[in-house]
């Protein structure tokens, strides 16, 4: 019995194959070779920033995998809005250098062990221990995380690793005081002059940038890179390469008809591709055609469309006022003072909705003034619920 290929599309998930991205994987090749060349800290914090859905885990997971080949121990957090960073950071060092044999001897004791670092609720006394049975604990929350990652880059190093690299995902997610103390620690690391072998790269919603220089005002000085949509060239390349993993093929129609469907969005770009798959049902050999594609559509729709009522139903009626008067304008750039004369409001009066949405994820800043929806469809949704 000839078993069928399976599907190798991913929606949701990271992609077998990450097209386009050239530069931003670049910055990060560049901060690792640095770290693994002299041995010192890879440059100011990289952040990575871009609404749901362009790549922003997929890139961090590529460049998670290239640096375990260049002999780097990782480190990942997905931060939370009910999780505190600070813990998961440390215990996922710990357990990150365990795995890679870099703590050394079982008997020998180092800074790690009993390691913890907490943030109290608001109001409350912020505590922090770190130390060993023959040393006394630090007690400031910011020497801690200095000292945790200070011991745990140079054990990596000291077992002939090219050092430690932390992957902080949704970062916009994390605490304002734990984000404080992390800046504040890689800052002094930074400051040091000692050498850490040690970088973080990040990634998160639009607002990022914003949080991380409220949490710090010196944060301006992080790396920020915003993604963007994804170039027709790279979206066809990311369905052939992805395809001819499993032997199959697509005919140049059938590239045109997914690349204009998707927008250049790579979640989109992922389920459309899913979903011709499954119309097609190919064979090893076979080629994937324009009635594929165009069988597969209406199943895609039927996802998007389930996207935009969750959207829209997390949406207060302030939102709901915004998103409607935006839809009103078109699916392009919207200009805030469009958004306004749409509300009846005035162009200062709608900052907080426009805050929010961006935090959502479900509007995105492209320019002074300007935003658009991130979601492509979700303009049309909008309006279509005027005619409902």
């Amino acid at each position: 019995m000839v078993v069928p290929p399976s599907n190798p599309f991913t929606p949701g998930q990271s992609p077998r194959f990450l097209a386009g991205r050239t530069a931003e994987r670049r910055r990060i090749q560049d901060r690792l070779a640095r770290v693994a060349t002299y041995g010192e800290l890879g440059g100011p914090l990289l952040v990575f920033h871009a609404p749901r859905g362009l790549g922003k885990t997929s890139l961090l997971r590529a460049a998670e995998a290239e640096a375990a080949t260049l002999g780097f121990v990782s480190v990942w957090v997905a931060c939370a809005r009910d999780q505190q960073l600070l813990p998961e950071l440390a215990q996922r060092v710990r357990g990150s250098l365990a795995r890679h044999d870099a703590l050394g001897d079982s008997g020998r004791t180092t800074r790690l062990e009993g390691l913890t670092v907490e943030l109290g609720v608001p109001g409350a006394r912020v505590q922090a221990a770190l130390g060993r049975r023959d040393q006394p604990p630090a007690t400031a929350p910011i020497l801690a995380v200095e000292e945790l990652l200070s011991e745990a880059a140079g054990l990596v190093r000291a077992h002939s690793g090219a050092g430690l690299v932390v992957f902080l995902d949704e970062l916009h997610a994390a605490d304002a005081g734990e984000l404080a103390v992390l800046l504040n620690a890689w800052q002094n690391l930074d400051g040091a002059g000692r050498p850490t072998p040690l970088s973080i790269v990040t990634a998160g919603l639009p607002v990022t940038p914003e949080a991380i220089t409220r949490a710090a005002t010196f944060g301006e000085r992080s790396t920020f890179v915003p993604l963007d949509l994804l170039a027709d060239t790279d979206a066809r390349t990311a369905l052939v390469r992805t395809a001819e993993v499993e032997g199959v093929a697509w005919t140049d129609e059938a590239l045109d008809l997914v690349t204009a469907e998707a927008h250049g969005h790579p979640y989109l770009l992922q389920l459309l591709g899913n979903t011709t798959w499954d119309a097609a049902a190919p064979s090893r050999g076979a080629t994937l055609t324009s009635d594929d594609v165009r069988r597969g559509v209406p199943h895609a729709q039927t996802q998007l469309a389930a996207m935009h009522r969750a959207r829209w139903g997390a949406a207060t009626p302030t939102e709901r006022a915004f998103l409607a008067a935006m839809a009103a304008v078109g699916d392009g750039n919207v200009t805030r003072a469009e958004i306004a004369a749409g509300m009846g409001r005035d162009s200062r009066g709608i900052s907080d909705p426009r805050e929010r949405l961006i935090e959502k994820g479900v509007i995105e800043p492209v320019g002074h003034g300007l935003v658009r929806f991130t979601l492509p469809g979700f303009g049309a949704y909008v309006r279509g619920l005027d005619e409902a």
